[in-house]
């Protein structure tokens, strides 16, 4: 199926009726990110909009939740934790075909290498800084005063997403990867003992899902919210560690083998460090569980990518056939993260 269009007359009808102030027609843009929700940039005669779309076709349950990425950056509005202002959520598949809503336009720079190659030592340093502080920022946020309390379920976060994503990937799976088969079998047979802590978490942290203010080093929206829910926030400090042992480049995205201490970067331990005395923490202990646990949910994630691909209904079909092929890569590193204290 085609999703690298839109109805926007449908679109404009239907916002015509429900968001105050909109009038005109619409043309849209899609934006070369992102392989889960499509997404698009629209422009009227009075402004900038951003909507953000379930993918039309079958679809694994409870995947792509436009309704939740809505809910959560709504309900973030006010807070420390910068977020595009929400308008409209439409859960009427027959207007363009899926659900969908829309947000306000954010102007803003956006990093896909973590190597920040335009910026100098100082400014580099600045920028991950502000990823550090918006990291705590979210973990910090009092899920019950701002109604996100039945966010997530209760008990052991890390239980519940192992035998989520372990199911999702096997309802994806396409080829044997006998990596994934000894991860799945390792995390499940060492998650730790719920700790008590329980927090709003991203679920997918990350330089590139994050917008900076375009003259200095503030981040001026965090995008991207269909994993989030509430649990442990050393899921999201994790998920920024393991991107960074991604080889660099466009398709890694990674610090593997940067000598980052020329370039201004902070070493992994630095980072970890430092998230540790925004929090309050003494340090965190089997750092590799919460490592190893990132790989795979991000294996699991590309399998998903991979299958919709296959299925026709991916949001940049090539782009995700190529993702696929790198799951037994994710797998095997998550691996290797168990070695790790």
């Amino acid at each position: 199926m085609d999703t690298t269009t839109l109805d926007t007359a449908a679109v404009a009808r239907w916002l015509s009726e429900h968001l105050e102030g909109f009038s005109g027609a619409i043309e849209a843009t899609k934006f070369d990110v992102g392989q889960s929700n499509p997404t698009f940039r629209l422009d009227t005669p009075a402004k900038q909009y951003v909507l953000r779309r379930k993918p039309p076709g079958v679809l694994l349950k409870s995947a792509h939740a436009v309704d939740r990425e809505f809910r959560v950056q709504n309900a973030l509005s006010g807070t420390d934790v910068p977020v595009a202002k929400m308008h409209v959520l439409c859960e009427d598949d027959g207007v363009i075909g899926s659900a969908f809503y829309v947000m306000d336009f954010v102007q803003g720079r956006n990093f896909d290498d973590p190597r920040l190659p335009d910026l100098s030592n100082a400014e580099r340093a600045q920028v991950v800084d502000e990823m550090g502080r918006v990291l705590a920022a979210i973990h910090s946020v009092d899920i019950d005063a701002v109604g996100l309390s039945d966010y997530g379920p209760d008990g052991n976060y890390f239980e519940r997403q192992v035998g989520r994503w372990a199911k999702q990937y096997r309802a994806s799976e396409t080829d044997a990867v006998p990596q994934m088969d000894m991860l799945i079998e390792w995390l499940a047979a060492n998650i730790p003992i719920d700790d008590g802590k329980r927090s709003l978490v991203h679920g997918d942290y990350r330089i590139d899902n994050m917008l900076f203010d375009p003259d200095r080093p503030k981040v001026v929206a965090v995008l991207d919210w269909e994993l989030s829910t509430i649990g442990h926030p050393f899921a999201d400090l994790a998920a920024v560690i393991m991107q960074w042992q991604m080889p660099p480049g466009h398709e890694g995205r990674g610090l593997a083998g940067v000598d980052r201490a020329t370039l201004g970067l902070p070493s992994d331990e630095d980072f970890i460090e430092q998230y540790c005395k925004r929090m309050g923490l003494p340090g965190i202990e089997k750092f590799g569980f919460y490592l190893a646990f990132c790989f795979f949910r991000m294996a699991a994630i590309i399998q998903g990518v991979k299958k919709r691909a296959l299925d026709g209904n991916a949001s940049d079909p090539a782009r995700a056939a190529k993702l696929g092929t790198f799951v037994p890569m994710f797998a095997a590193a998550g691996l290797e993260a168990t070695k790790r204290g």
